[in-house]
């Protein structure tokens, strides 16, 4: 049986489904080619991220398509419902990447607070020039300890953030419709932690918090627009490692030059991949091209709760 990941797997997962009897190819097919390709060579599962989509067309031209599988979290590149229907597995990674996102957030909130994205591009300009005076510049940053970190959305990803903010002292504050209490477990030493919280209005979230982190899937409509930001703190930092799309791209831009918002940290964007170049050169943004997941241990887990799956599935 043989499976296309087209965007990829950690060698651990090739590895596991290579001995369990799976023929695995890892070259990338684009995605107009994507089609033949799969029929040609009577593929049975098709393992995608996010530069790969899977729609409906394709889920109709490709018959023998037993299972889709997505190396991460959210599902919007797959029309994941019609896949059902059509009797397709279809399954992700949910729990693999949280620590890895949850650390990318907490450095772009240390970043944020202290400038460095700004000061990294400076230093080498004007470092020798005007030592002082990027000094001056750079002198108001804040402590994150004693700061209120709110969530919207607080799945295994903003909890795995939690974790670390509460760590470092910080309070935490959270909204997510689906849940009224969460247990955050911390490890300290030898010794674990566990903190209950308890959860919110959106109401309060956007305006008693001193930082908004975002994780959410896709939405109808931004989850933060000019609404939003009208009740938020000024001064507030808002980040976002979930989707491009749950923040408005043009109220953030507006809100950054009122002052409103002071930074905003990025990892994600609307139309990816191929950001607005307005968003990328804005002195108020600092930037990541959707890494959140990418370090070599959550591709390991990744790699290897996919292949696990696959395997009692398929097998």
């Amino acid at each position: 049986m043989k499976i296309l990941a087209n965007d990829g797997i950690a060698p651990i997962g090739k590895e596991l489904l290579e001995k369990a009897g799976f023929v695995v190819e890892t070259t990338t097919v684009a995605q107009n080619d994507l089609i033949n390709e799969i029929n040609t060579k009577n593929y049975a599962a098709l393992i995608v991220r996010s530069a790969t989509t899977v729609r409906k067309d394709l889920i109709d031209a490709c018959p023998g398509l037993k299972l889709i599988g997505r190396g991460g979290v959210g599902m919007d590149n797959i029309d994941v419902a019609y896949a059902k229907e059509k009797g397709i597995h279809v399954i992700n990674t949910p729990a693999s990447s949280s620590q890895s996102v949850a650390e990318l957030v907490m450095a772009h909130l240390f970043g944020a607070v202290r400038f460095l994205d700004d000061s990294n591009r400076q230093m080498p300009i004007n470092g020798v020039k005007e030592f002082n005076g990027l000094k001056k510049k750079y002198s108001k940053g804040i402590e994150l300890r004693g700061k209120t970190l709110g969530f919207i959305g607080f799945g295994r990803i903003g909890q795995a953030t939690a974790s670390y903010a509460l760590g470092c002292g910080m309070n935490v504050l959270f909204f997510d419709p689906l849940m009224q209490k969460a247990n955050i477990s911390l490890k300290i030493g030898t010794q674990i932690v566990t903190i209950e919280l308890s959860a919110s209005s959106i109401d309060d979230v956007i305006s008693k918090s001193d930082f908004i982190s975002l994780h959410v899937p896709k939405l109808a409509k931004p989850a933060i627009g000019e609404e939003e930001f009208a009740k938020m703190k000024k001064g507030i930092i808002i980040i976002n490692a979930a989707r491009g799309g749950v923040v408005d791209e043009d109220a953030l831009i507006s809100n950054l030059n009122s002052g409103k918002v002071a930074h905003a940290c990025l990892d994600v964007f609307t139309n990816e991949p191929t950001p607005r170049e307005d968003l990328l050169k804005h002195p108020k943004i600092s930037l990541t091209p959707h890494i959140g997941a990418a370090t070599e241990e959550a591709q390991d887990r990744i790699g290897e709760e996919l292949a696990t799956q696959i395997i009692a599935l398929l097998k």
